[in-house]
């Protein structure tokens, strides 16, 4: 199934895409895609309905594919080629960071660089989407706690990120710089996370043309071991790292500013396309 949110901000309704990509209200049925919806009985009942037997809405705004995210957890380096691009050393355990989750918005909305951003940078990343509470759990069984998939949009202010002492939270964190959808994406669509198609363009051109199989700590492992330390609730993201192609990888670095277009998709999730504006 693909699930989704569609609306302005605050009035999102929750949805899901019929075989024929005509956008049903699922409003009637779950109160938002979240929490309880995205349980395994709540998918169930989900799965259930006949897609067709529902309204059909028209989309003024596609939001943010998941709501109620309590945790948005990234995984730094963690594709062994963007590692090689950027100088580092494959980490021997995962890098764990957090985005906040007021970052959060709507695949296709406008990015706002902040204000003293030189070195705002894109980054596209499979995100995977928790569906029930894990804690302690083994890497056999940690697909058991996963609703699904989406795309994931890391952007990141390189300068406060690594120029300005500390941790890389603040470099993740500004409003909007964390779009997901446009759908969830059910994991039973989704034959093998460890093999999709990931590309990210700038103004047209293609910046980032890669794959997840490049990951060095796989989907299983990495909500296992988050696991060990947190436990992981339903809506919870975690965005699993980025192929090369990165502006802090190119020869002279490259950074976007405001009038840029970034679309970017990985196969068989959508696609987003995002504006980038000058704070005001």
């Amino acid at each position: 199934m693909k699930l989704m949110r569609v609306g302005q901000p605050g009035q999102e309704k929750p949805a899901i895409l019929d075989a024929d990509g005509k956008v049903r209200d699922l409003s009637q049925h779950v109160a938002d895609i979240g929490g309880a919806a995205i349980s395994p009985e709540g998918l169930a009942k989900i799965a259930a309905l006949d897609p067709k037997s529902l309204p059909e809405i028209s989309v003024d705004r596609i939001g943010a594919c998941v709501a109620g995210t309590g945790k948005f957890i990234c995984i730094g380096l963690n594709f062994s080629d963007h590692a090689a691009e950027t100088g580092a050393t494959v980490p021997p355990e995962p890098v764990i960071f957090m985005k906040a989750t007021s970052a959060i918005c709507g695949p296709n909305d406008d990015v706002i660089i902040p204000r003293g951003s030189e070195k705002t940078d894109w980054e596209v990343e499979l995100g995977v989407v928790i569906g029930k509470t894990a804690k302690y759990v083994s890497e056999a069984e940690a697909m058991d706690y996963v609703a699904g998939y989406c795309v994931s949009h890391d952007v990141s202010e390189r300068g406060f990120q690594t120029e300005r002492a500390g941790q890389w939270t603040k470099g993740k964190s500004c409003d909007t710089f964390g779009p997901i959808g446009p759908w969830l994406v059910t994991k039973d669509e989704v034959a093998d996370p460890q093999n999709l198609g990931m590309w990210l363009k700038v103004n047209g051109e293609t910046m980032q043309d890669g794959s997840s199989k490049t990951m060095v700590y796989g989907v299983a492992f990495v909500v296992s071991y988050l696991s060990q330390f947190m436990s992981l609730q339903p809506g919870d993201v975690i965005s699993t790292g980025t192929p090369p192609g990165v502006g802090m990888g190119m020869k002279p670095p490259r950074y976007l500013k405001a009038g840029d277009v970034v679309e970017l998709g990985i196969e068989g999730l959508g696609e987003q396309r995002q504006t980038f504006v000058a704070d005001r």
